[in-house]
């Protein structure tokens, strides 16, 4: 089952539970899916469909921030289940641990890509390409600000 079709399956539920906030979060992100459809022009591969939701996540955590710096709690709030509720779309999300171990894969990977010559700061571009395709590889979902830190600092700490 898609990510689209979980969703419709949840909205049903949600109208039949009569459970509002949920309601209006899942219609806003099936209508971002079907907006994304529509503008490819076919139907959406999983990495699509996760990947807009990645983005919708970004969105909320970007308002989050605003609000709270604004004082507008309740709004926080709001914003804050609404992640909790499309994070629980995406695959489990991948431990620290286990993103550094994927990026040093892709270091090392590199490393041998460029003849023995160790990445630095200048090819993070490169490296986060490798990681996030590893991690998606792996069934496994991660934030990309969390995974650009850690990167960075293994960039630094090696380089």
């Amino acid at each position: 089952m898609t990510i689209g079709e979980k969703i419709q399956t949840d909205i049903v539920v949600a109208m039949k539970a009569k459970d509002e906030h949920k309601l209006t979060t899942l219609r806003m992100v099936k209508s971002a899916l079907r907006n994304k459809e529509i503008d490819k022009r076919e139907k959406l591969t999983d990495a699509e469909e996760q990947q807009i939701l990645t983005t919708l996540i970004k969105q909320r955590r970007e308002s989050v921030e605003s609000f709270t710096k604004g004082g507008r709690t309740e709004l926080a709030e709001k914003e804050q289940a609404e992640i909790g509720m499309i994070e629980g779309y995406l695959p489990k999300a991948a431990e620290e641990a286990e993103i550094r171990q994927i990026v040093h894969g892709a270091i090392e990977y590199l490393q041998k890509d460029a003849g023995g010559v160790r990445p630095g700061p200048k090819d993070i571009g490169p490296i986060m390409n490798v990681t996030k395709q590893r991690i998606m590889a792996s069934g496994l979902w991660a934030d990309g600000k969390l995974v650009s830190e850690i990167v960075k600092a293994e960039l630094a700490k090696q380089g």
